[in-house]
């Protein structure tokens, strides 16, 4: 009877429909929102669109909780130059997911270059002093976050690490579990954002790039594609395959140029702005002050060369003023004589 079989159809679409309009919205159980967490790190860090755009899709898997439950939420390689933003990023995305920079887990690899430190990890081996504490260099709340927010960890300059060091690693990017050496416990990392920063073949990069500045190659321009090549190469020559197969991304941060620097120099002196807001001052700088403080910027050192401008050409005069005149709140800085003249308004 086709009439009845067609209203019989109608009917449970008409009941799909309204199961579907009385069905609460899908929820994360994650609380951050990517949109706001990407608006810090588009408004504190220059030149790295791709990356960021990169990061975006992540956080977007990380909110629809699609993430594999059996390994860490997801495993980044940041490389690059000096002073480029690798580790900023890191602290940026915990001050926006847990709301203070340092909510994180940083291991410093330049302090674990030989083989034996690979205890300062896992726990001293047994029969070992130390070995039933099970200490480590993990900070466990930082690791395992919460069931609202992803707990952060960063893996900084792992080239400089020892190569056993590393392979302590390969089970947690794997699977997310570290066995400390007591046998007594293990460190979980599935709900971990783990990243990682090198800056494996910038120094090579850079040196080429130096190279076609000061030759005729200058007028073919820059190949990103080529370079990027070179930096992959680099990176499988320092890292065993078994280490570079357990990662899900990696993310190539590009060099500052001249053209950054004044975007570089509105970030520095906005945080300048904010801790001087605190106490409700304010400072402004003319255009000549501004122009010096670009000057003389040396590129292999990113924007720590512009920030160490600020900390040696901005801050001693400009506490000085603070000191002396303490009932003054406006102050205004001016270039006199090669150097910055701070004064009240």
């Amino acid at each position: 009877m086709p009439f009845i079989n067609d209203r019989l159809a109608d009917n449970q679409e008409q009941r799909d429909r309204q199961r579907h309009a009385n069905a609460p919205p899908r929820a994360s159980r994650f609380v951050f929102e990517p949109e706001r967490v990407m608006a810090l790190l588009r408004a504190r860090l220059v030149g790295q669109e791709p990356v960021l755009a990169a990061l975006e899709d992540t956080l977007q898997v990380l909110k629809a909780d699609l993430a594999d439950p059996h390994r860490p939420l997801a495993v980044h390689l940041f490389v690059g130059p000096t002073g480029v933003g690798k580790t900023e990023t890191a602290r940026l995305l915990a001050e926006a997911i847990h709301g203070r920079p340092d909510a994180l887990c940083r291991i410093d690899m330049n302090t674990l270059a030989q083989e034996h430190y690979a205890a300062a990890l896992t726990g001293a081996p047994p029969g070992y002093v130390g070995s039933k504490e099970g200490h480590t260099l993990f900070d466990v709340d930082a690791i395992q976050g919460s069931f609202s927010k992803p707990g952060i960890v960063l893996f900084d300059e792992l080239e400089k690490a020892d190569t056993t060091v590393l392979r302590t690693l390969l089970n947690v990017l794997e699977r997310g579990h570290l066995p400390l050496s007591g046998g007594t416990r293990s460190l979980d990392f599935r709900n971990s954002l783990i990243l990682m920063t090198s800056n494996t073949g910038a120094a090579d990069a850079a040196a080429r790039r130096r190279r076609r500045d000061q030759g005729w190659r200058r007028w073919l321009g820059a190949s990103p594609k080529r370079e990027q090549r070179r930096l992959d190469q680099a990176l499988r020559a320092r890292f065993d395959p078994e280490f570079l197969n357990r990662i899900d991304a990696i993310h190539h941060f590009q060099p500052l140029g001249e053209d950054r620097l004044d975007a570089l120099l509105d970030i520095e002196l906005h945080k300048l702005h904010q801790r001087l807001a605190r106490r409700d001052l304010t400072l402004t700088l003319d255009n000549t002050a501004r122009a010096w403080l670009r000057q003389h910027h040396d590129p292999h050192y990113g924007a720590r060369h512009l920030t160490r401008r600020l900390r040696t050409h901005l801050h001693p005069p400009l506490a000085r003023a603070l000191l002396n005149h303490p009932d003054h709140t406006h102050f205004h800085a001016t270039l006199h004589q090669d150097h910055l003249h701070i004064t009240p308004e």
